[in-house]
């Protein structure tokens, strides 16, 4: 838990923020390829929340204690197999909050949000069982299946706003 100054005042298990409505701090990223197609990922089915639905490259919960950067760099490798030296043109976006109800309680989440370009020949790979498969796609085929309620609500603020005109993407 922090305060409104951002400063720690108490760390609590992760599997009872939401039953709590407690703040989570959340860190994704957003990966295209040197031609502007879009990695997107299948999250696993069974995740507590949004099992099986479609999400950015990579999305992680912070830690206790750790930095936004730290969360990055892990959840990047873990979730999608991918070094810090793999996301080119890496720069961070605006932050994202989303406040709604889940199925075990209350989402209350600040995300940062970060975008990258991913060199030729490289492709994510899952490392620790939360994606079920990754997929690349055209500016037309997110378009679709982000009106057709594909994805997470995040994922959808998140992919959305990138495909605004006039973002530096």
């Amino acid at each position: 838990m922090v305060d409104a100054g951002g400063r720690t005042l108490a760390a609590v298990e992760r599997s009872v923020v939401r039953v709590l409505g407690l703040r989570t701090f959340a860190v994704h990223l957003c990966g295209r390829t040197l031609d502007g197609r879009f990695w997107v990922q299948q999250r696993a089915f069974d995740k507590a929340t949004d099992p099986g639905r479609w999400d950015t490259l990579m999305g992680g919960q912070m830690a206790a204690g750790e930095s936004i950067e730290t969360t990055l760099e892990r959840e990047t490798g873990e979730e999608a197999g991918l070094a810090p030296a793999d996301l080119a043109a890496l720069a961070r976006g605006p932050d994202v909050l989303v406040r709604r109800p889940v199925a075990e309680g209350y989402m209350d989440e600040r995300i940062a949000v970060f975008r990258a370009v991913l060199g030729a020949g490289l492709a994510p790979a899952n490392r620790d069982g939360e994606v079920v498969r990754f997929e690349c796609l055209d500016e037309a085929a997110l378009r679709r299946r982000l009106a057709d309620g594909e994805f997470t609500l995040e994922a959808s603020l998140i992919l959305g706003a990138e495909l605004e005109p006039g973002e530096d993407t």
